[in-house]
């Protein structure tokens, strides 16, 4: 097995006091199928189909890496700087059904609770309004998700109304931040 070079890492996005966000690459599939079916992820985000390490593949790269491509933005991993240990996605989607970017997050269950979805929502805003220029940014959350709604409104978010997505059945809020 030969050592990954610099040529071959994963592109970092940010960094931040204890993590690292980077591009998802077909090498994180393992961990992307194991997130996505975890029972939290489907009953606050949903259910995705993927079942399979071919279909995490599939996923990262019509999702995140297409979406680098497209709009120069995505949804990136996020690890412990310290270890390179994944702990859940976050990053910047551009929806056809909304009117501006919004930002996603995810992590796994046992890194719940340690500050880290605020770290990174945290780093991807600083980054989105510099690096990108973004003024207004959406987030989409689940009526029953608390966590979630306690974290936007922590990091200066605002409800501006529900809505239920396209092929879904359920309502969601949305909420703005705005600079």
């Amino acid at each position: 097995m030969s050592e990954m070079t610099a040529v071959d890492a994963p592109k970092v996005t940010l960094e931040t006091e204890r993590l690292r966000l980077r591009r998802l690459t077909p090498g994180d599939a393992p961990f992307i199928r194991r997130l996505l079916n975890e029972p939290s992820f489907i009953l606050h985000i949903g259910d995705r189909g993927v079942r399979t390490e071919a279909d995490a593949v599939g996923y990262i790269e019509k999702g995140a890496v297409a979406s680098w491509e497209r709009n120069g933005f995505g949804l990136d991993l996020v690890e412990l700087k310290d270890t390179g240990v994944p702990l859940g996605i976050c990053g910047l989607i551009r929806r056809d059904v909304l009117p501006d970017v919004d930002v996603g997050y995810a992590f796994v269950p046992e890194h719940w609770s340690k500050g880290y979805a605020i770290e990174s929502v945290r780093g991807v805003l600083t980054y989105a309004r510099g690096a990108l220029g973004l003024g207004r940014i959406l987030a989409i959350v689940n009526l029953d998700n608390d966590a979630s709604i306690r974290l936007l409104e922590k990091e200066g978010f605002r409800f501006e109304r529900t809505m239920t997505m396209p092929g879904e059945d359920k309502e969601v809020r949305v909420y703005v931040s705005e600079p």
